[in-house]
C-alpha cells in the first residue's frame, strides 16, 4: 500500500496527486517530533500513561482533558518548530507552504457499553475524504502515530476508490456551520460533522489499515477515502495529523482529481504559513470561505 518517497518535492506530489500513499520511515525531524509529542503527553497526562487515560475518567471527564491537552499541543511554540523541521526535512519551502491544525488526535476504546465515544476530542472519524470538506485538491494529509499502533487501533485506507465517484452529501454540507458550532460547543458536546459522508455505506472492514510505528510518518492526497478502524483494543490510539498546501501547486491547478465533492465552499480560512503563520486568505487575498463551482 505504501510508496517509497520520490527523490524531490515536485516528485512527491506528483505522485501523492496520483493517488500514492507515501511513507517516510526515517527523517530524524518525524524522530524528534515523535518524541516530542510524547513527553508531552507523558506530562500533560501524568500521573497516567497516555494509551490507558480512558481507564481513569468518565465519558465527560475524558473527553474535558483531552481536549485540553489538544489545544495546548496545537499552540505549543516546540510543536510549531517540530512540525516545520519536518517539513522542511521532507523538502517543502516554509514560505512556500501553508498547514492546517497541528493536531493530536484521541482514540480511545469503545466502552463496554457498546456507545461509541461521539466528543469532539473523542470520537472516531467515519469514512469520508478530506476533499469533501475542503474543495482543496492539492490538498496533502500527514498522519503519525504517537505509541505503537495495532491493525484494530488505527485507520484504513480504501485505496480502490481514489478516483471512483461516490454518491455523497458533500452539496449540503455547510463548513461554515460547523466552525462556528467548533468554537463554541463544551467539549463534551457530541462532535459534529466535520466532513461529507457517502450515502451508501461503507463497511470499515473493508479497508486497508495503517500500522506504521512511532518515528514514521505517512502522506497522502485528501481525495483519499478514509475511515477510522473501530477500536475494540484494550488501549487508546494517539496520534499526529495535519494538512499541507503548496501554494504553487494551488495556483497552478495542480491536485487530485475531483470525482465527486460538491460542497459550498473552498476552506481557505484553516490554513496558514508554515513559516510564519499569515493567514492563506492573506496570502491569496480571498475571503475565509469562497464558493466553489464543481468543473
Amino acid at each position: 500500500m505504501y510508496s517509497d518517497p520520490p527523490p524531490t518535492i515536485d516528485a512527491l506530489h506528483e505522485a501523492l496527486f496520483a493517488g500514492a500513499i507515501v511513507r517516510f520511515g526515517d527523517l530524524p525531524e518525524m524522530q524528534a517530533l515523535a518524541q516530542f509529542a510524547q513527553a508531552f503527553l507523558t506530562d500533560a497526562l501524568a500521573p497516567y500513561d497516555p494509551v490507558t487515560i480512558h481507564r481513569h475518567f468518565d465519558r465527560d471527564a475524558l473527553a474535558t482533558r483531552l481536549d485540553a491537552v489538544q489545544r495546548a499541543f496545537s499552540n505549543a511554540t516546540e510543536a510549531k518548530a517540530l512540525w516545520r523541521a519536518l517539513f522542511e526535512g521532507i523538502g517543502f519551502d516554509p514560505h512556500e507552504t501553508v498547514r492546517d491544525r497541528l493536531l493530536l488526535r484521541f482514540q480511545p476504546p469503545i466502552p463496554d457499553d457498546g456507545a461509541a465515544h461521539r466528543a469532539r476530542s473523542t470520537a472516531t472519524v467515519g469514512f469520508h475524504r478530506d476533499s469533501w470538506g475542503t474543495n482543496l485538491y492539492a490538498q496533502v494529509n500527514w498522519w503519525a502515530p504517537v505509541f505503537p499502533i495495532s491493525a484494530g487501533r488505527t485507520f484504513a485506507f480504501l485505496p480502490e476508490l481514489f478516483d471512483r465517484a461516490l454518491p455523497n452529501d458533500s452539496a449540503d454540507f455547510d463548513l461554515a456551520a460547523v466552525m462556528a458550532h467548533n468554537r463554541k460547543a463544551d467539549p463534551t458536546a457530541e462532535r459534529p460533522k466535520m466532513a461529507p459522508r457517502p450515502l451508501e455505506q461503507i463497511d470499515p472492514a473493508r479497508g486497508q489499515p495503517v500500522v506504521i510505528a512511532p518515528g514514521e510518518i505517512i502522506g497522502f492526497a485528501a481525495q483519499h477515502a478514509h475511515v477510522g478502524v473501530p477500536n475494540h483494543t484494550a488501549l487508546t490510539r494517539i496520534s499526529l495529523e495535519t494538512r499541507t498546501l503548496r501554494l504553487a501547486d494551488h495556483q497552478a491547478g495542480r491536485g487530485a482529481p475531483n470525482v465527486d465533492g460538491r460542497a459550498p465552499w473552498i476552506a481557505y480560512s484553516l490554513f496558514r504559513s508554515v513559516a510564519d503563520g499569515t493567514p492563506l486568505t492573506d496570502l491569496l487575498g480571498v475571503k475565509p470561505l469562497e464558493p466553489f463551482v464543481p468543473g
